[in-house]
């Protein structure tokens, strides 16, 4: 076991149930964010917003598409750039914004599954990047997670998403078949990332956004039926070869999922959305020694919000449930619409109140 930095080893004691001597905090900061942060504070272009903020843990991620060596803009339709994105799809993006949505897929009908072969795991081209990252997170001293796809997420990549959910509901055989290809393809990725980064010491983060803000994109029957299996053998693989933790990455309410998501092997869930029903002081003393949680800070209505005294109450609950293990606290991520002045308020209450020794 390598030796430990003291943010990676206060991460290692609150995933451990211990008492760090400080409660770990980590967040993902939007480019828009650093922009509104740097001038306001009038710091220089030059200054990393993580030099003054610094996150106790990272997530770095190898190229994980399933045909990477497709990845190109292939076009444009009107304002619109058409990419290939490596997932068996063409997508059409608005420059300058986030999201897509796909034009055409190369999985058009359950048939075609048998014949698709996926790009190997091995490809030498999937990890340049990746290990730089690697690198850079350990030279701050930060404890390093690998990340992969998730099975839900990545089956609505390659197959459409309104066309997995259909399959779901109509043809479970073929939704299974398809969920088990997208698996072993991405526990090839996991493993050979953990290799490579000789990341055993904490794990892999499993990024499956599988609900929406009111509850799972489909029942908890059906997870049990469906993903449950694959999910239990994909997470045994991982701590077979090694990975100390596996933890689940999923945006809104995963409440109805979460006795089924311990069953699978997930030791702890990200990023306890607030907004979605998920208090993460609630959910800490009912799973307290069971499941752990990175995250719990609401970056929707609280930290936006601009109401000093409440995000302070907010944060300070957080900080004493952490005192005895079980929490990273941290948000989804920061956006512009968080004033820098309500983000450094949430990291001093962190810095202050979260010195437990």
């Amino acid at each position: 076991m390598r030796s430990l930095s003291p943010s990676a080893r206060r991460v290692r004691q609150a995933l451990e149930f211990q008492r760090p001597d400080r409660l770990p905090a980590v967040d993902g900061f939007w480019p828009e964010f650093v922009d509104r942060w740097r001038a306001e504070t009038g710091r220089p272009n030059t200054t990393d917003i993580e030099d003054v903020y610094p996150n106790d843990l990272a997530v770095p991620v190898a190229v994980e598409q399933l045909f990477p060596s497709r990845l190109a803009v292939v076009g444009q339709d009107g304002g619109f750039v058409l990419q290939d994105d490596g997932w068996g799809r063409i997508v059409r993006t608005q420059p300058g914004t986030t999201f897509s949505e796909a034009v055409t897929q190369t999985l058009r009908v359950p048939a075609d599954l048998d014949r698709i072969a996926f790009e190997p795991a091995a490809l030498e081209s999937r990890y340049p990047a990746f290990l730089v990252a690697v690198q850079r997170a350990r030279q701050r001293g930060q404890a390093v997670f690998v990340k992969i796809g998730g099975v839900y997420i990545r089956s609505t990549f390659f197959r459409g998403q309104a066309e997995f959910l259909m399959d779901l509901a109509a043809d479970e055989r073929f939704a299974r078949a398809l969920a088990e290809r997208l698996a072993d393809h991405l526990l090839a990725v996991g493993l050979e990332s953990l290799r490579r980064a000789d990341a055993y010491d904490f794990g892999v983060w499993i990024y499956d956004d599988m609900c929406s803000q009111r509850g799972p994109m489909f029942s908890p029957v059906t997870f049990e039926r469906v993903f449950l299996p694959i999910y239990h053998r994909l997470i045994n693989a991982l701590k077979r070869a090694g990975a100390r933790w596996v933890f689940l990455h999923c945006d809104g309410n995963l409440r109805p999922l979460l006795e089924l998501l311990m069953a699978a092997g997930f030791d702890g869930i990200n990023p306890v959305e607030y907004s979605a029903g998920l208090d993460a002081v609630e959910l800490l003393e009912r799973y307290r020694g069971r499941l752990r949680f990175v995250g719990g800070v609401c970056n929707s209505h609280i930290l936006p919000g601009g109401d000093l005294p409440r995000l302070r109450r907010h944060v300070e609950a957080l900080v004493d449930a952490g005192r005895d293990g079980g929490l990273v606290i941290g948000t989804h991520s920061i956006g512009p619409d968080i004033s820098p002045t309500s983000y450094d308020l949430y990291r001093r209450i962190v810095a202050t109140r979260g010195v437990y020794s």
